[in-house]
């Protein structure tokens, strides 16, 4: 793994309640994500604090196994419980993307002009990440909403 991405990755790890919260903030005040503001807030950032403590699992694997797609599932399955919408779950996972590459620039670790490269390959994966998460959610979202139909 290049050096950048481990930073990366390594900050998402250590720092994950700080972000989380600074995630917190952002969700509960986000237009697009109303139901958060009802929450409980510790609830909702252990939630995201489980999430980035799990991406650098997530990250390094090469190909995106099942083991991936059961951790989206339980995202879901906690984020229905909470009454949380599906668009609301998915611009939620888009805020936790959007945050955890700003507190990556804000650390400066991609400063250097031979790490925009890296930077770049790190910020793809992270992209594919999260476009494979919200396809997971979805998908999960409408068996929860089809079982609870029936």
């Amino acid at each position: 793994m290049k050096t950048y991405a481990f930073k990366y990755l390594e900050l998402a790890e250590k720092h994950a309640l700080k972000i989380a919260e600074r995630w917190a903030m952002d969700v509960r005040c986000n237009e697009k994500t109303p139901t958060y503001k009802n929450l409980d807030e510790h609830k909702i950032i252990e939630q995201c604090v489980r999430f980035y403590r799990n991406f650098s699992k997530m990250f390094v694997d090469e190909k995106i196994k099942e083991d991936i797609g059961k951790y989206f599932k339980s995202y879901t399955e906690e984020s229905y419980a909470m009454g949380i919408p599906a668009k609301e779950a998915l611009y939620a996972l888009i805020l936790m993307r959007r945050h955890i590459w700003l507190y990556a620039e804000f650390q400066l670790i991609f400063s250097s002009g031979i790490a925009q490269q890296e930077a770049l390959d790190t910020l793809n994966r992270t992209i594919l990440l999260f476009d494979y998460a919200a396809y997971e959610v979805t998908k999960s979202y409408q068996e929860l909403m089809k079982d609870t139909a029936k």
